[in-house]
C-alpha cells in the first residue's frame, strides 16, 4: 500500500477503506434491497411510481425470459433504451440471469452499433422502438438472435402508456419506420417470463457484470470488462463518500436521486442506479436532459437530496429562467463528472442552490469513480479532489516511474474498482497497465501535498464533449471515406456550453467540396457529440518528418 496523505482531507466518519467482498455479486445486493425496501418506491417516471417489490417481480421474470430463450450465463445482452423503468428492469434481469450487461448509446448510427455488437458477440437486445430502425440497418451483420422492443409507455399503465406511446408515435413521430422480424415487445416478454421459474446462477465476485464500451486511451471502442466486484466496490466507495451529508436527510424522507445522465454511460448507472438500489433511495428517470424545460417542471414536483451531472447540465439549468420554481433547499449533495466543472458554473450553482458542486474524476474502466471532492466542501476547488477509500493514485512519468508531488505525469490508479481489462484484447489490457497493477489513464495530472490531485492535460489526443470521450482516430477514419476529402485531421477546441468540441480541419480533393455535404456526412455516421461542429479547409496540415499529423499544434493555433 502507498502512502495515502489524502486520507488526512478525509470528512469525519469516511472510512480509510471498504469491503468490497461484503456481496458475492450485484444480484445479491439488488436481492437484499428488493426485500429490505419492498414498499418503497425505486423508480419515479413520467409520474408513475415503480416499487423495488415491483421491480424484483419484473426483473425475475425477465431474467426467466432470458433463460427461456435459451441464452446462458455469461451471454451478452445489450440494452439500448434512454432512462426510463424497462432500463433498471433490464438490466436487473440480465444480471439475475447470469448473463452481461453491454450498454449501449441509444444515439448510435448503425456503424457505431454494429461495431459493438460484433465485437461483445452480443446474442440478445433490448432496446426503445424509437431506434428500431438503426438496428435494422446493421443487424445483417451482428450475431444478435433475439429483439426486446420497448416502448415509452410500457410500464406507465394502461390508459397512460396508451397516451404516451400515441404521442411518442403519432404526434412527435419519434418511432421512424422500421422492420425487425421476430422481435417480441418488453410487456409481452415479462408476461413470458412471468409464467416460468428462474433458474439462479451461482455468482461470484469475478463473475463478469457488465461490458462498458469505451475508446480506452485508443482510437476504436473496446469493452472495458467490469466484474461484479468492480461495480460492488464502487457503489460502497461512493456511498461512502456521500455519507457525511446523506446522513442528514430527516428519518422520514426517503433518500432521492435525480437520474439525469444516460443510464447506459456509466457514471449514471453505478453512482446513480446501484447506488440507489444499495440505500433503498428513490431515482427520478429523466429520459432527455437536453429538454431544460421539462426537466425543472419534473424536478418541481419532487423533494430530492443528490444530483450527479457533467457541468453542461449544471450550466443549462443555473441559467434557465425557471430555475426557481424548483425546491433546491435540501439538496445535500451535487456531484460533478464526465468532464471538467468550469468554477463559473460551480460559483453559480452554490448561489443558487445552497449546495456546492463537488468536482469528481473516473473512467469506463473505473467502474467509474476514482477521486472525488469531500461533500463536506463549502468551496470550489478546481481539483478532482481525493482519492476514494481503497483506491491508490499516484503520478508517473513514460518510464512509469513513480513522481513526487508537484510534478505533472501521468495520472494511475489501482483499487477494486479497476477493470479486469479490455474485452478480448489481452494486447490493450497489457499497455494500459503498469506491472504492479495501476491503470494508466492517459490523463496528466499533478498532486499536492494533501493528496489533492489536478487534471492539467491529457496525454493523448482524445476530446471531451459533456462528458462523453470523442477519439480523434473514429472521426478522421469517417469523415476520410467522404469523397473529396484528401486528409483531415479531428481536434478539441474549448466550447462554453459543452467544455470541448470537434473541430475538423480537412484539405480537399475536390475543390468543389462544401461544409454543408462534410456536416452530412458527419451526421449519417457519427452520433450527436462525435459531430464536427467547426470545419475549417486548408491547403496542408502541419506533420512531423515521418508525416505524423501534429494535432497539437493544430489545436494551439488559432483559426
Amino acid at each position: 500500500m502507498i502512502d495515502r496523505p489524502w486520507l488526512g482531507s478525509y470528512p469525519q466518519g469516511v472510512p480509510a477503506d471498504i469491503d468490497a467482498s461484503r456481496y458475492t455479486s450485484l444480484v445479491a445486493l439488488m436481492e437484499e434491497s428488493f426485500t429490505k425496501y419492498a414498499d418503497r418506491t425505486a423508480y419515479s417516471f413520467m409520474g408513475k411510481d415503480l416499487s423495488y417489490a415491483e421491480v424484483d417481480h419484473q426483473s425475475r421474470a425477465f431474467a426467466a425470459y432470458l433463460q427461456g430463450l435459451g441464452l446462458a450465463k455469461g451471454d451478452r445482452v445489450a440494452i439500448m433504451m434512454p432512462n426510463c423503468p424497462q432500463y433498471p428492469i433490464a438490466v436487473a434481469g440480465t444480471l439475475r440471469a447470469g448473463m452481461i450487461v453491454v450498454n449501449v448509446n441509444p444515439l448510435y448510427t448503425p456503424r457505431e452499433l454494429e461495431h459493438q455488437l460484433k465485437d461483445s458477440a452480443t446474442t440478445a437486445i433490448v432496446l426503445m422502438e424509437n431506434f428500431g430502425t438503426t438496428l435494422q440497418q446493421c443487424l445483417a451483420a451482428t450475431s444478435v438472435k433475439h429483439i426486446v422492443l420497448a416502448s415509452m409507455g410500457d410500464r406507465l399503465g394502461l390508459l397512460k402508456g396508451a397516451l404516451v406511446n400515441y404521442v411518442v408515435r403519432s404526434v412527435k413521430k419519434m418511432v421512424p419506420a422500421f422492420t425487425l422480424p421476430g422481435a417480441v415487445r418488453f410487456n409481452d416478454a415479462l408476461e413470458k417470463g412471468a409464467t416460468r421459474t428462474l433458474q439462479a446462477p451461482k455468482l461470484g465476485p469475478d463473475d463478469v457484470a457488465v461490458l462498458q464500451y469505451t475508446g480506452g486511451t485508443t482510437g476504436v471502442s473496446k469493452g472495458a470488462v467490469l466484474l461484479n466486484r468492480n461495480v460492488i466496490a464502487n457503489v460502497l466507495q461512493s456511498e461512502a463518500w456521500n455519507d457525511p451529508v446523506m446522513q442528514k436527510v430527516p428519518a422520514s424522507e426517503q433518500p432521492t436521486s435525480i437520474c439525469a445522465l444516460p443510464l447506459y454511460h456509466i457514471f449514471a448507472f453505478t453512482v446513480n442506479m446501484m447506488l440507489s438500489m444499495r440505500t433503498g433511495g428513490k431515482l427520478i428517470l429523466i429520459p432527455n436532459p437536453r429538454d431544460i424545460p421539462a426537466v425543472l417542471k419534473e424536478l418541481s414536483k419532487h423533494t430530492f437530496h443528490s444530483f450527479p451531472a457533467v457541468n453542461t447540465l449544471f450550466n443549462g439549468l443555473a441559467n434557465h429562467p425557471d430555475f426557481g420554481t424548483v425546491n433546491w433547499s435540501n439538496l445535500k449533495v451535487s456531484v460533478g463528472g464526465g468532464m471538467a466543472v468550469q468554477g463559473a458554473v460551480a460559483k453559480l450553482w452554490l448561489e443558487k442552490t445552497g449546495c456546492p458542486i463537488c468536482e469528481g474524476y473516473g473512467l469506463s474502466e473505473t467502474s467509474p469513480s476514482v477521486t472525488c471532492n469531500p461533500t463536506t466542501s463549502t468551496a470550489f476547488t478546481g481539483t478532482i479532489g481525493v482519492p476514494l477509500p481503497s483506491t491508490e493514485v499516484k503520478v508517473i512519468d513514460d518510464d512509469g516511474n513513480d513522481l513526487p508531488a508537484g510534478q505533472s505525469g501521468e495520472l494511475a490508479v489501482r483499487g477494486p474498482q479497476v477493470m479486469a481489462g479490455y474485452w478480448q484484447r489481452p494486447d490493450e489490457t497489457a499497455k494500459a497497465m503498469t506491472p504492479d497493477g495501476y491503470f494508466k489513464t492517459g490523463d496528466i495530472a499533478i498532486e499536492d501535498e494533501r493528496g489533492y490531485f489536478k487534471i492539467v492535460d491529457r496525454k493523448k489526443d482524445m476530446i471531451v464533449v459533456s462528458g462523453f470521450n470523442v477519439y480523434p482516430n473514429e472521426i478522421e477514419d469517417v469523415m476520410a471515406q467522404l469523397p473529396g476529402v484528401l486528409e483531415c485531421a479531428a481536434v478539441g477546441i474549448a466550447d462554453d456550453k459543452t467544455g470541448e468540441t470537434v473541430k475538423l480541419v480537412i484539405v480537399k480533393k475536390d475543390p468543389e467540396l462544401t461544409e454543408a455535404q462534410v456536416k452530412a456526412h458527419a451526421r449519417a455516421n457519427l452520433t450527436g457529440y462525435k459531430q464536427p461542429r467547426v470545419i475549417e479547409f486548408r491547403t496542408d496540415l502541419p506533420k512531423t518528418p515521418v508525416g505524423k499529423i501534429l494535432r497539437r499544434e493544430l489545436r494551439d493555433q488559432k483559426k
